[in-house]
């Protein structure tokens, strides 16, 4: 990850809580108004129908195709976006989202409850995504154990996903030091991670320890997976027993570091008053704030 100094990290500091936020527990929306020009947003061309919230019993695709689910797709409360004609529908972008969790997480998908908010793009992420909130009890709760995805609102391609929890246990969230050098077995469950899964368009070259933070009463740990030919993506585990939590696809991460260079030299060279009523609002599913601390 490109860290280029004090100025840039002090300058950011508001973004990249909103941007760890969604990046790693996938518990939160960033809600952003800027002047004209300064985030490219897909264009929004009709209304999602109240029908949406209904339970689905199939999914329609572009090309025609139905397949059967079993899980029940709604529009979550806060969601203030609406999605354009180049857009995925709802019903697509959760059928994309729920593979995603199939693949990835091996998740059974029978019963759950999917709740989906599109975004338009923010400062800190300048692309329409898709995001679902997956449960499986109707209710959405700060404690409920729940798996989250983010994908792009047009192809569908994977930027994040997520699972979070409520530990019946009581760990230490501090900060470990000596992870810092001896996170071999995390490098390893990385590495088996994103080789099991396709992650990468080639070969790992190796592992480099990112971050420890954690969400809610679990604590976590960040590898960068770095590719031979330089993708890199971004691995979580909880500290506690090792449990696979998510990750960050190099797509993502690129959007996402390009932005906050973009910011970061915007508010270094004085151009903060191009932002107008930067608000970032926050849905929070987890207890305690992240916090975040890298060896670099």
């Amino acid at each position: 990850m490109r860290r280029k100094n004090m100025l840039k990290m002090t300058a950011a500091a508001c973004a990249l809580i909103g941007a760890t936020t969604i990046l790693f527990s996938m518990a939160a929306e960033a809600t952003v108004k800027a002047k004209s020009g300064q985030v490219n947003m897909v264009s929004t061309n009709y209304q999602v129908p109240d029908s949406q919230a209904a339970a689905l019993t199939e999914t329609k695709g572009r090309e025609g195709n139905k397949e059967e689910v079993n899980y029940h797709v709604s529009m979550d409360s806060l969601n203030t976006g609406t999605p354009g004609e180049v857009d995925l529908t709802m019903e697509e972008a959760a059928k994309k989202g729920t593979d995603y969790l199939k693949n990835i997480f091996g998740l059974d998908l029978k019963g759950a409850y999917v709740y989906m908010m599109y975004n338009p793009g923010t400062i800190t992420f300048p692309r329409a995504f898709w995001m679902g909130d997956v449960l499986f009890e109707k209710k959405q709760t700060p404690e409920s154990t729940r798996w989250s995805f983010m994908v792009d609102a047009v192809t569908g391609e994977l930027f994040n996903i997520g699972h979070s929890r409520t530990l019946n246990a009581n760990p230490s969230l501090d900060y470990d030091v000596s992870l810092e050098k001896n996170y071999g077995v995390y490098a390893e469950l990385a590495k088996k991670k994103v080789e099991e899964c396709g992650l990468m368009n080639g070969a790992v070259d190796r592992v480099e320890y990112g971050s420890q933070g954690y969400g809610g009463n679990d604590p976590d740990i960040t590898m960068d997976v770095i590719g031979k030919n330089g993708e890199i993506v971004i691995v979580s585990f909880s500290r506690y027993d090792q449990t696979f939590l998510g990750l960050i696809t190099d797509s993502s991460r690129r959007i996402s570091e390009s932005a906050m260079d973009d910011l970061a030299n915007d508010l270094a060279n004085g151009l903060a008053e191009n932002y107008e009523d930067v608000e970032v609002v926050t849905q929070e599913f987890s207890k305690g704030e992240p916090a975040l601390k890298s060896a670099e």
